[in-house]
């Protein structure tokens, strides 16, 4: 799957209260092409509390502008009180299987000495994402020996029964109030359930940016490409040019990348709603085009957006 630019097709959705649980955002846009035309895409959105749940719109797939349909109800709910989701549920990444679809998807929880914390969870669905059940009621990776802040973003493919994963790996929270400074890296599983041994990093910030994160991972040809998105170093502070930008790096094998940002193919607009931000990749492929979609400004609160794919 190559392309060059990407020819931008505009907001295609923003969250403005269509439901109390729905007041603002449409953050990480998760699509899954249907047979008939449609494409159903997950996103988290949040309530006046700020807690996300996972919701689900459904679209044309040649033109996501289009929207059909938009659910009534939360595809994903928020955890029971205490779990490792309480405050949120954002979809991430998607795995067809033969007994269902499934999601891994990042748990929020609120903490004390900084604003929250997150694991990866894993929910599946049997009607095509309009609704998931959780598969266990704790995350299937969470902090541990090699993972001491916390984990997020992952994006699965099973490969000849072998589950492969890219997250984002917390490695610091800085400055006052703290923000959170993570790479991606890459874990193997035999189940889809337990991961084990030691996470290889593969995109680790430069010297004058801070995090790494929403891979998007793609076989091409007899390599890999990945779209992800990532930061400057003052963010959060005083510039914000400086936010989140999209990158794409290229892999022979999955684990070690080169980086080639120049040739990601979209950039954030002169000015109106992706003119601070382009963040949260997600690509899918419909009548033999590449479609992106991402976020603009405000992690999601200008809502999602659409590009299509130009040849190289």
């Amino acid at each position: 799957m190559r392309s060059g630019q990407w020819r931008k097709q505009g907001s295609i959705f923003r969250a403005d209260g269509q439901h109390a649980w729905m007041a603002t955002h449409a953050q990480v846009p998760l699509p899954h092409v249907l047979g008939d035309g449609r494409v159903r895409i997950l996103f988290g959105t949040r309530d006046a509390q700020g807690r996300t749940r996972t919701a689900w719109l459904d679209a044309d797939a040649a033109d996501p502008s289009r929207v059909l349909e938009v659910g009534d109800e939360p595809a994903l709910d928020l955890g029971a009180r205490g779990a490792f989701d309480d405050s949120g549920a954002m979809p991430s990444c998607l795995v067809q299987r033969d007994d269902g679809l499934y999601l891994f998807y990042v748990g929020w929880q609120r903490a004390v000495s900084v604003p929250y914390h997150t694991s990866i969870g894993l929910a599946v669905s049997h009607d095509d994402g309009r609704s998931f059940t959780r598969v266990y009621d704790g995350p299937v990776l969470d902090r541990g020996p090699h993972e001491p802040f916390f984990v997020t973003m992952p994006f699965v493919r099973v490969e000849d029964g072998r589950w492969r994963m890219w997250f984002s790996s917390g490695t610091a929270w800085l400055g006052d109030p703290p923000n959170p400074v993570y790479v991606i890296k890459h874990v193997d599983s035999a189940d889809g359930v337990h991961w084990s041994g030691d996470p290889v990093p593969c995109i680790v910030p430069r010297s004058d940016e801070e995090a790494a994160t929403r891979p998007w991972v793609v076989r091409d040809g007899d390599g890999y490409r990945m779209w992800f998105c990532f930061r400057g170093a003052h963010a959060f502070r005083d510039d914000v040019r400086e936010s989140y930008r999209i990158g794409m790096a290229e892999s022979p094998d999955g684990i070690q990348w080169t980086r080639r940002d120049d040739d990601a193919g979209i950039a954030r607009s002169d000015s109106g709603w992706d003119s601070d931000m382009v963040a949260y990749p997600a690509l899918y492929e419909h009548a033999g085009i590449t479609h992106l979609l991402y976020n603009g400004n405000g992690f999601g609160v200008s809502g999602m957006g659409h590009a299509i794919a130009q040849p190289a």
